[in-house]
C-alpha cells in the first residue's frame, strides 16, 4: 500500500488552479481563462480549470511544464512531477488517474487510459493502455515491472 506522505506546502500553481476552478464552478466568466493564461505564462504549464483535480494532488517543482487535458480526472494523494503530459490522443478520450498515483518527470499518459490506485509511473514512460491498481510501469510504451 502507499505510504503516508507528510504534508508539504502547496505550490503556487495549484493555488492558482483552485482559484480558477472556484470561479468556473460559480459561473463567473473571464477570470478562469485569465488565470489559466497566467499559469501558462508564469509556470509554462497548461492546467485547465475544467480538469477535475483533487485537493490533495501535489505538483512537484511548481508544476513546471505540466500539461493536463481539459476533461481529465486526477484522484487523491497523487504526485505529479515536472514536464508530465496527461492528455488526449486523437479523439480516443481523456485519462482518468486513480488515488495515490506517482507520475515521474517527463511521463506521458495519453488517450482514454484508466490508471488504477497505488500506481507508480516511471520517468519518461509513455502510458497508452490501462494500468491496474498496485502496479509499477516503466518504458516506452509503459510495461509493468516484474517483482
Amino acid at each position: 500500500m502507499a505510504k503516508k506522505r507528510k504534508k508539504t506546502k502547496k505550490s503556487k500553481v495549484i493555488k492558482m488552479y483552485r482559484v480558477s476552478r472556484w470561479f468556473y464552478k460559480k459561473r463567473i466568466p473571464l477570470f478562469p481563462n485569465l488565470i489559466r493564461k497566467m499559469i501558462r505564462f508564469f509556470f509554462s504549464a497548461d492546467i485547465p480549470f475544467t480538469a477535475d483535480i483533487d485537493k490533495t494532488v501535489e505538483f512537484k517543482h511548481g508544476g513546471l511544464g505540466v500539461v493536463i487535458h481539459d476533461k481529465s480526472t486526477i484522484g487523491k494523494n497523487s504526485v505529479i512531477y515536472q514536464h508530465v503530459t496527461i492528455g488526449g490522443r486523437e479523439g480516443r478520450g481523456h485519462p482518468t488517474i486513480g488515488e495515490n498515483v506517482y507520475i515521474g518527470a517527463g511521463a506521458c499518459v495519453l488517450g482514454g487510459v484508466k490508471v488504477g490506485d497505488n500506481v507508480m509511473i516511471g520517468a519518461n514512460a509513455v502510458v497508452i493502455e490501462d494500468i491496474p491498481s498496485n502496479t509499477t510501469v516503466v518504458g516506452v510504451p509503459a510495461k509493468p515491472v516484474k517483482k
